[in-house]
């Protein structure tokens, strides 16, 4: 079993108050509702499956590209009797997103399905873009054409201003849902910090560090994340449904940016223990797609607070959706040659705030001469 901390935990680091949505308002847009959850098997999308089931949707369709993830939510739902129907499958398979959204009809959208990983996707960046970009072209692209009523995103500060491949794909996927967003099929995306609890988190790192007796590591002393505890994702995430906006990017107010090393003492007192006697703090750099801070909202991006909600709208100058069109086009071209030096070209004509990583562009530079070569 992995490690795990008490709410009390998260909660006490955060030090700040817990965002929430008013149950009877989430309930009201949920009952009775046809519903697709992708990415179901993960943490945030099991969890958001859980809450979804206890709101009694007309049907509740799990999608998961993972057996083992979807066999685990599959048993969970079953063993309390929520209705559901699982189902093993890729976001950029369009003949079953046809045969889902013709024979299930779902009237809400929600997409949790994404590679979320920095370093492991600066070392895998052709798959970060075929699924977190692509994915999501070809997701949104079914909903719209099938006449969804709406669809949400889930996204990250990593796609403000993005120095990891995994950002700019994330980016890219704001931008379609934003460009495809209509009246009949609003399209939103909530932007989130990092997720205290979820599933490969620095959180959870840091509670398996600890129970081996250290050390604990941090990139950098300085280093600064958003953080959001499991409860308030998912309720941000499920207001996403109630939004008016046919296609935007949304962020909930989250104070400033905390400290990770604040995580690790906070985590290390928590268990009875004292930082850097009883469990040893190393630091050892930041790996290649890492930022200093986060930032929620870009410099090329306005914010606007509305009344009665937790989350915020951006604005920001977008492409039209048939340039954004042919740009995917010219990407999904550029993955079937898996031209990685193309790839970030193309990234970089989207994403003009795109920053690569040195490590990457370095493997691309490689990757070029060697194609140039053969």
């Amino acid at each position: 079993m992995p490690p795990h901390a008490d709410h009390h935990a998260w909660e006490t680091f955060l030090a700040r108050p817990q965002i929430a949505a008013d149950p009877a308002t989430l309930r009201a847009a949920h009952e009775g509702k046809a519903i697709l959850l992708t990415g179901a098997g993960g943490s945030i999308g099991s969890a958001l499956a859980m809450r979804i089931a206890g709101f009694s949707p007309r049907r509740l369709v799990l999608l998961e590209s993972c057996e083992d993830n979807l066999y685990q939510i599959h048993s969970e739902l079953d063993r309390r009797a929520a209705p559901h129907l699982p189902i093993l499958g890729d976001i950029a398979d369009r003949p079953l997103l046809d045969a889902i959204f013709t024979r299930h009809r779902p009237e809400i959208v929600y997409h949790a399905a994404a590679f979320k990983h920095v370093p492991l996707m600066e070392e895998n960046p052709l798959a970060a873009v075929r699924n977190n970009a692509l994915g999501t072209w070809t997701l949104t692209q079914a909903a719209a054409c099938h006449g969804a009523g709406r669809l949400v995103m889930i996204s990250t500060d990593k796609a403000v201003d993005p120095q990891s491949v995994m950002g700019a794909s994330k980016r890219v996927a704001e931008l379609v849902l934003t460009a495809l967003g209509t009246e009949k099929t609003r399209m939103n995306s909530v932007r989130l910090g990092n997720v205290l609890g979820s599933q490969g988190s620095v959180g959870l790192l840091f509670l398996e560090q600890i129970r081996r007796g250290g050390p604990v590591t941090v990139t950098h002393p300085e280093v600064r994340r958003y953080f959001v505890t499991q409860r308030e994702t998912e309720d941000l995430v499920l207001t996403g449904a109630t939004l008016d906006s046919p296609g935007g990017v949304w962020v909930p107010d989250l104070g400033s940016p905390l400290k990770v090393l604040d995580l690790a003492e906070h985590l290390i007192r928590h268990a009875g223990l004292r930082p850097g006697v009883d469990i040893p703090v190393a630091f050892i750099g930041l790996r290649p797609g890492d930022k200093m801070t986060e930032n929620l909202v870009s410099s090329r991006e306005t914010k606007e607070k509305v009344t009665g909600c937790a989350l915020q709208r951006t604005r920001y100058q977008n492409c039209s959706r048939e340039n954004l069109g042919k740009a995917l086009e010219n990407l999904t071209e550029i993955l079937r040659r898996r031209d990685l030096a193309d790839l970030l070209r193309a990234l970089a004509r989207i994403v003009p705030e795109y920053q690569p990583s040195a490590a990457l562009v370095e493997l691309a530079a490689a990757s070029d001469i060697k194609a140039n070569r053969a």
